[in-house]
Order: C-alpha cells, then sequence, then structure tokens
C-alpha cells in the first residue's frame, strides 16, 4: 500500500516509520528539510508533566490583558478575519475547568506510552539523543506553585507523582544552580529530553531502510479525488503522485490543504521561540521549566536549550527581539552564574509555528467522508510527547484497523465512523 504523507516533521515522520514497519510503501512530502521546521526548534522533551492543554479557566483573559505587553508569555494578535475570531471564540468556550480536565485526561493517555514507543524506537535501530534527567518545574510564586497542585491527581492517577518542593533551599538541592528567588518546586522523574534533530534525522534513516521514502522540497499544491477516495496528490512542480492512501500531518498548514479536500479544520498558527547554547552557560542537574516565566530549559549534549512564548495568530517565523529578550531575562533571573557567564556561544534564535486548536487537542481521524485520507495535526507544544501515539493512531487507521488510542480525538473529525463517548464535544 503506497501511503503519500503530506508533511515531515516529527508527527510525519513518525507516522511514516509506524507505516513502513507495518509492510506499508510510505512517501513523506516535504516542502522544505525535514524535521526543520516547528520540530527543530521545540523545548527538545518529552514532556508529560506540563501535558495539560493551553485553553485554561482564565488563560484568554489573562492574554487579554497581556496584550500590551511586547514581552508577555503568551499573546494574542488582534485581527478580525472572521475565522481568526471564530477560533478566539472558540477558544474562549473550552477555558473553562470541565473542557480543561477532559483534554488533560486525553493528553496524558496519549503520552502515557511515549517513553516505552521511544526505547522500542531505539532497540529497532534509530540512533537519537536522549536522556532520563526528569524535570523540574520551578515556581516563584506560591499561587503558581498551587494552580499547578490543583491538577496534580490526574497526573497521579496515570503514575506520575512528582515531588513536592516546599521553601527556599528546598529546590535548590534538587537544581543548586536556581536562585533563591525560586520557592517551590515539583520534581517529574519520568520526563525526558530528546534532541529532536537527531530522532528526525534517526527516522529519515530508518524510514528509507525500511523501504520508504522521504522526498524534500517538494510542496503539495492539491488532490485528486474519486467519490470518496483521495486517488493522487499534486505538487507545486506539477508532478502527480498516485496513492492508496493520504496523511495530512503538514502541521500549522494541515488546515488549508484539508479545506482543499472540503474539510477546513480550526487550526491557527502559535508561534514560539528557542535558543541554544554552546557551550551551556550553567551545568544543570534536570531539565526545567520555569513556570511563572513560562521559559522551559532543556540540557543536552554539549549545549542549554532555552524555549518559550506563545504568539497566536503570527503569521510568519520572524524573530521578535523584545521577546527573545524576555527568555534570555528569564534565564539571568533564575540561574545563579548566567550573568558573569560566558554567553558568546549563544546561537541565533529561532521562531517557529506550531499548529493550534480551540479546544488544545490534536486532530487525528479519517477526514470527513474520505475512506483512505487520515489527518494528524494540531499538536501544539506537544508534538514530541504526543507524535508516538499520533502515529500509532494515523497508521491503525491507513490499514482499516480500529485504533486502540483513544476514540474521544477520532470523534471530534469522524463521529459517524466511531461511537461518540461521554467526554465527546465539538471543536
Amino acid at each position: 500500500m503506497r501511503t503519500v504523507i503530506v508533511g515531515g516533521g516529527v508527527v510525519g515522520l513518525t507516522t511514516a516509520y509506524e507505516i513502513a514497519r507495518a509492510g506499508g510503501q510510505p512517501l513523506v512530502l516535504e516542502a522544505a528539510r525535514a524535521g526543520q521546521a516547528a520540530s527543530h526548534g521545540n523545548a527538545a522533551k518529552i514532556a508529560l508533566a506540563e501535558s495539560a492543554p493551553v485553553p485554561a479557566p482564565g488563560v484568554l483573559l489573562q492574554g487579554i490583558r497581556w496584550m500590551l505587553r511586547p514581552d508577555s508569555p503568551l499573546a494574542i494578535h488582534p485581527r478580525l478575519a472572521p475565522d481568526y475570531v471564530k477560533f478566539l471564540l472558540a477558544m474562549a468556550r473550552h477555558c473553562n475547568a470541565r473542557d480543561f480536565e477532559a483534554g488533560l485526561d486525553v493528553h496524558l493517555r496519549m503520552g502515557a506510552d511515549a517513553n516505552d514507543l521511544l526505547d522500542d524506537y531505539r532497540a529497532d535501530g534509530i540512533d537519537f539523543e536522549m536522556h532520563a534527567n526528569g524535570v523540574l518545574l520551578a515556581f516563584e510564586t506560591r499561587e503558581r506553585f498551587e494552580e499547578h497542585c490543583a491538577s496534580l491527581p490526574q497526573f497521579e492517577s496515570f503514575g506520575h507523582v512528582p515531588e513536592r518542593l516546599y521553601g527556599h533551599g528546598a529546590v535548590q538541592e534538587r537544581e543548586p544552580a536556581l536562585k533563591d528567588s525560586i520557592g517551590y518546586g515539583l520534581f517529574f522523574p519520568s520526563d525526558r529530553q530528546l534532541e529532536p534533530d537527531s530522532l528526525t534525522r534517526g527516522l529519515v534513516a530508518r524510514i528509507t531502510e525500511l523501504g520508504g521514502e522521504v522526498r524534500e522540497d517538494t510542496a503539495v499544491s492539491g488532490f485528486v479525488r474519486r467519490g470518496d477516495r483521495v486517488t493522487a496528490v499534486l505538487t507545486d512542480s506539477g508532478e502527480r503522485i498516485e496513492a492508496d492512501a493520504v496523511v495530512i500531518t503538514a502541521g500549522a498548514d494541515a488546515g488549508r490543504l484539508t479545506a482543499q479536500l472540503g474539510v477546513p479544520l480550526p487550526i491557527v498558527t502559535g508561534k514560539g521561540y528557542s535558543i541554544d547554547y554552546t557551550p551551556a552557560p550553567v551545568q544543570l542537574r534536570t531539565s526545567l521549566t520555569l513556570e511563572d516565566a513560562r521559559v522551559a530549559v532543556t540540557p543536552l549534549d554539549g549545549r542549554l536549550r532555552l524555549a518559550g512564548t506563545m504568539e497566536f495568530g503570527a503569521r510568519n517565523n520572524e524573530v521578535n527581539d523584545v521577546r527573545v529578550s524576555a527568555i534570555r531575562r528569564a534565564a539571568a533571573q533564575a540561574f545563579s552564574g548566567w550573568e558573569s557567564a560566558d554567553l558568546t556561544g549563544e546561537q541565533a534564535p529561532w521562531a517557529g509555528v506550531r499548529p493550534m486548536t480551540p479546544d488544545g487537542l490534536p486532530v487525528i481521524g479519517l477526514l470527513g467522508e474520505l475512506s483512505n485520507t487520515v489527518v494528524s495535526s494540531g499538536h501544539s507544544m506537544l508534538g514530541l510527547t504526543l507524535a508516538p501515539a499520533s502515529a500509532r493512531i494515523a497508521s491503525d487507521l491507513v490499514f482499516g484497523h480500529r485504533p486502540e488510542l483513544p476514540a474521544d480525538l477520532l470523534n471530534r473529525i469522524s463521529p459517524h465512523r466511531y461511537p461518540a463517548g461521554p467526554r465527546h464535544r465539538a471543536l
């Protein structure tokens, strides 16, 4: 079975890998370079501890309050485009406790096997950089700490039981590089760190070994449809590629592509930033997230990555120096010795857009009435964490199997195929 996969980020490549392992013939079409869009500059970790969906009680109101702060962790670009306004209104409806808890439950179920699946990748010969150092969520204020603690019972029900660190000195015992201003912490031992470029390179190599193909610099312009099937994919160069099945994993561009097949998806862009330092300015025992500033700090082999901020509705990948400065400032305020450290190893800041949905959950399922076309997008900032499970779901759908995980997601896009469960809500 020849399956054309549109999009060569981590979601597309893991999907191609699963299809190839199952005996299919995947062909990945990537408009630029495989793994070099949103996958390249992410926070470089399997973020089980941070699986909460973006829409949460108070999030949209906080974003509106921050609109006049150019360096705020969350920005909502004001635009009057009807689809964008509709998206924000839909997101506002999901900023409540019930939807937040339901979304967190879906993410935790999808991420439950992430570490085991990545271990399987390695056992199958995929070579990539991965560390199992856990993650420390670090808080300056008791308010933010207690806010996060309110959702811990859900994490603990999935076996993610953190060490709670109270008072000055307790957090520093876990991570000595932190300043005394960090007074509260939650340490999750099961989170991992993963260098994304090494994973996507390894996936490309293994897909090729299994008989698949990854074609770069190949943008998709359209599709050929006959009845309830897509029979071919068209490229910008005029090539027509015949297909037995199609999987759309094009990230922030997925909505535009699915609209050509009559199913527009409510996906908008959310721009994030990252900065790499080689060598690392400070030596850390573990990965961290500076929760008050919403900045992730991930130690990798020979370097340190800072990642953060969210800009809803960003139209390009241009770097906003004000936002980059805010990320740098968060590190300087949190780590002892940062001001005097050698920062000459800072690389050029990166910015890229992630696919965001109104309820914060990925969109995965058979597309509309089509019987051979699957979409898998909308993973927001959890692409690395959710990609292994998403790939299993998409591969099952391609081969006509009922996916093991989880019907809630499929109901959102193809409810006529899967009985609606108690948590089903439309976007």
